[in-house]
Order: structure tokens, then C-alpha cells, then sequence
């Protein structure tokens, strides 16, 4: 296959290129800033270069992983979210129909999913279970917003011309330090770490998923997937996680306590979501191999962390993710 891949000099996209040149695909590459995997310069919001992009370089399917993040709120207005996030999703969705595409890959975020109310913890009984069926979203912000109603675009593009779009809503795999970190009882690698028992996967399996979602999309019609680690969890241990969350992981891994204080490490006291990926593993095939029994084994060995984590790495200001 051609694939167009967007946002192609970004975090992701510079993981996604070189597993789909390995498996024998073409990749073109659309961003607003040159990389090595960047072959048109240009931006989705405007709708000629995405189209001349398509029909020029006979683009046989898309993965659109290209977008204004979180971070990017401090720096871009409402309306720049609105031409990016969504008016790109849909020049993108309508080129690919015209096209004659049988799939397309949509990365969309977990932060959709997450109102103020369960960023906020407010519900001091249970942490609240995440798959993509939970309901009704209410997005806390301008990114949230735009990528609910991108994947809404999706949806729409499968019901009124065929295409099959994969949405991928993927949660945690940057490299660089939370935004939030000034809140929190851990920070680095630590918090990353623990967000491997709940809500973060690597971006080698962001970027796996994403060639298994170009694969079963013509299969699936169209899906929205969580992605995350293989949580420990059940959905029963729910009030355990909000009362005592580190009682819940050292039952599930003995050693876990000696492994983190060799490492200046602590368990989270308290778990207030856990994002539930089991749709990924069942219609897409797809499974993280990355999870927090492989993290304690590398503590074990004394061997590398099976993660990024770069404090300098700054997303919103990151080559990829403005295309």
C-alpha cells in the first residue's frame, strides 16, 4: 500500500513510518515541518494541498495521526483547533472517499473522555472505569472537543460513503514530563511508571496499533478503540483503587515495594481511572506488549526502562503536530 501519513515528523509518526517501511509499504509523509519522514511540507487545514497530496502520489490509505494537542492551548486560539482538528480531519476523510480508500486511521486521545469531574477525582469512592463505552463524554477542552467531533467526522464518512475508519483513542505515550507534574506526589519516571498500571502505553505500541488498525479496518467498518497497557485491574477492584490503591498492586506483585525503593520510587496512593483496552485486543488483534509486570522485570534485571522519557521534550512545541 501507499499510506499517506500525516503528522509524519511528530512523536508518533516517526515510529509509525519506519514499521511501515519494514512490512513493505510506501509511506508518504504530510506535515508542516521537514523530517525525514516528511515528504510533502504543508498543512490539512488547507484542503489543496491534502487533496494534490492524495492524487499525486496515489495514496492507496490513510493513518492521520496529525493534530493540535493539550499543550497547544496556551499558544493557538479556539479557531485554530477548529481548522487543524477538525476541518483537516474532514478534508482528509473527504480525499480519501473520493479517492476510492477502503480504510483509514484516525489517532484520536483518551482526553476526550475525561470531564472535569473525573480529572478532578470528585468521586472519592471509585475510580471510574474507561473503555469506549462509557458515557456520555463531555471533553473539558477545545482539544477534547475537536477530537470528539473528528471522530464523529469518521463515524459519519462510514455511514455516508463506506469508508472504513479505525479511531484510535490512545492514551499516554509522550516522552516529556506531565503538564500537570507541579500537582502530583510523583514526577519522570516514576509517574510513568505507575500511569503503566492504568492509563499509558509505549509509543513503539501506539505505534503497532496503529499498522493493526490499518490492517482490520475494512474488516471492522468502522470502530473506536482505547488504547492503553494491559491494565492488572477489574473492573471489581474499582473502590479498592480510590481507598488504597498500593495495597491493590502489591497484592497483584509482591516484590513490587523493594523493586521502587531501590529506585527512590512510590506506588500512586490513590487511582481515580483506569482505561480498559479489551475492544484493541478483541476485533483488532492488537495487544500491548509493554505493561507493568514487563517494567518490574526490567527493575529486576537492572536492565533499561521499556519507556521514553526525555523532561526536554516540549509536545506543543514539537516538529509534526501542527500539520
Amino acid at each position: 500500500m501507499r499510506v499517506l501519513l500525516t503528522g509524519s515528523s511528530g512523536w508518533l509518526g516517526r515510529h509509525v513510518a519506519p514499521l511501515l517501511r519494514e512490512r513493505g509499504d510506501a509511506v508518504v509523509g504530510l506535515d508542516v515541518s521537514p523530517g525525514p519522514d516528511t515528504t510533502v511540507v504543508g498543512s490539512i487545514a488547507h484542503r489543496d494541498v491534502v487533496r494534490s497530496t492524495i492524487t499525486d502520489h496515489g495514496i492507496d490509505a490513510v493513518i492521520h495521526a496529525a493534530a493540535l494537542h493539550k499543550p497547544d492551548i496556551a499558544h493557538h486560539p479556539a479557531s485554530r483547533f477548529v481548522d487543524v482538528n477538525v476541518a483537516g480531519t474532514l478534508h482528509l476523510l473527504e480525499a480519501a472517499a473520493d479517492a476510492g480508500h477502503d480504510r483509514f486511521v484516525f489517532t484520536s486521545t483518551t482526553s476526550l473522555m475525561i470531564s472535569a469531574a473525573i480529572r478532578a477525582e470528585a468521586d472519592p469512592t471509585t475510580a471510574v472505569w474507561l473503555d469506549r463505552d462509557f458515557g456520555p463524554l463531555q471533553p473539558r477542552n477545545i482539544y477534547g472537543v475537536t477530537k470528539l467531533a473528528a471522530e464523529n467526522l469518521c463515524r459519519l464518512m462510514h455511514e455516508e460513503r463506506a469508508l472504513a475508519c479505525a479511531v484510535l483513542r490512545t492514551g499516554r505515550f509522550f516522552p516529556e514530563e506531565d503538564d500537570q507534574a507541579h500537582r502530583q506526589a510523583t514526577i519522570g519516571v516514576n509517574t510513568k511508571a505507575n500511569e503503566l498500571l492504568y492509563r499509558r502505553l509505549t509509543v513503539d505500541d501506539a505505534a503497532r496499533a496503529h499498522l493493526a488498525a490499518l490492517d482490520r479496518a475494512p474488516d471492522v467498518g468502522f470502530g473506536v478503540y482505547v488504547l492503553a497497557a494491559p491494565t492488572p485491574f477489574q473492573r471489581a477492584d474499582a473502590a479498592a483503587l480510590r481507598r488504597d490503591a498500593a495495597a491493590v498492586i502489591r497484592a497483584r506483585f509482591p516484590d513490587v515495594d523493594a523493586l521502587y525503593a531501590a529506585r527512590g520510587w512510590t506506588l500512586p496512593k490513590t487511582i481515580g481511572r483506569v482505561y480498559d483496552a479489551r475492544h484493541a485486543e478483541t476485533e483488532l488483534g492488537f495487544r500491548c506488549r509493554t505493561d507493568f509486570a514487563e517494567l518490574l522485570a526490567a527493575l529486576r534485571a537492572n536492565a533499561p526502562l521499556p519507556f521514553a522519557h526525555d523532561p526536554d521534550w516540549i509536545t506543543g512545541t514539537a516538529p509534526g503536530l501542527f500539520a
